[in-house]
């Protein structure tokens, strides 16, 4: 793979989102709105679970972070779709870049908008929502690290998978509230009826919020954010697999247009 073709292909989305940063300006605004309703809300929720001297902030940002970064997982697939409307797929295809490098090209950008999210997010809990990460910093990270590679994971299945850019707006949307839901992004995971929780395991959500939950409330450990985030990773590469396994570059892909 050559990481020079890569780059050039990255460097024109960023270029791209520049001239029109509406989209991310939104994915950051929005969460920090939802947080600040949210949070007295989920301290009660958080005290009823036995978190002594909870305010709210421990669930209330790690649960918009997951919620709002699950509906960047459609992000990947738009850079895609956005060719085929613009006509300009086939002057991609015809270039010295190789379909693998195609798509590393287009993950690079998604990839930093969601590092940027959740960066932005916890930046703005732990300075204005009073969120204290009590356990692991580190295991923090490790944690948005294995997100990051689960959403750009389930973004090229879903890509590959979607023959027009509305299947693929409807599916991000559904599946985002769905799997935050699952997860206990949306409400804590002891609130959830029984059946929910047998489900949530199989859910990118639930382990990024077991993670981040880890590595912030007292009683964690890094070795628990660790692991969620390795099954985040390993989630992102399964489902990556399945997307560069599926991806046709001879496939015509329905646009807006």
């Amino acid at each position: 793979m050559a990481f020079g073709r890569s780059g050039a292909i990255a460097r024109n989305e960023l270029r791209i989102l520049r001239r029109d940063p509406t989209f991310v300006l939104i994915m950051l605004g929005m969460p920090l709105i939802v947080m600040a309703f949210t949070k007295p809300a989920f301290r009660a929720a958080l005290i009823a679970d036995g978190v002594a001297g909870a305010n709210g902030a421990e669930q209330a940002v790690p649960g918009a972070a997951v919620l709002f970064g699950l509906f960047l997982v459609g992000n990947i697939g738009f850079t895609m779709f956005r060719e085929h409307g613009w006509n300009t797929w086939e002057r991609l295809r015809a270039s010295w870049a190789r379909p693998s490098e195609i798509l590393a090209g287009k993950v690079v950008v998604p990839l930093a908008i969601s590092a940027l999210q959740i960066a932005v997010l916890f930046t703005a809990g732990v300075t204005f929502f009073g969120l204290h990460v009590r356990t692991s910093v580190v295991g923090l990270v490790l944690v948005a690290i294995g997100f990051g590679f689960a959403l750009a994971g389930l973004g090229l299945a879903l890509m590959s998978l979607c023959r027009s850019v509305m299947q693929l707006n409807a599916i991000t949307n559904l599946s985002s509230i769905l799997l935050s839901g699952l997860g206990g992004a949306i409400t804590p995971l002891s609130t959830l009826p029984s059946w929910a929780r047998h489900i949530a395991p199989v859910t990118p959500s639930y382990w990024a919020m077991r993670g981040f939950r880890a590595a912030i409330l007292p009683g964690g450990s890094a070795n628990q954010a660790a692991v969620s985030a390795a099954v985040l990773a390993g989630m992102g590469v399964i489902c990556a697999a399945v997307g560069l396994a599926r991806f046709r570059v001879d496939e015509t892909k329905v646009s807006w247009a």
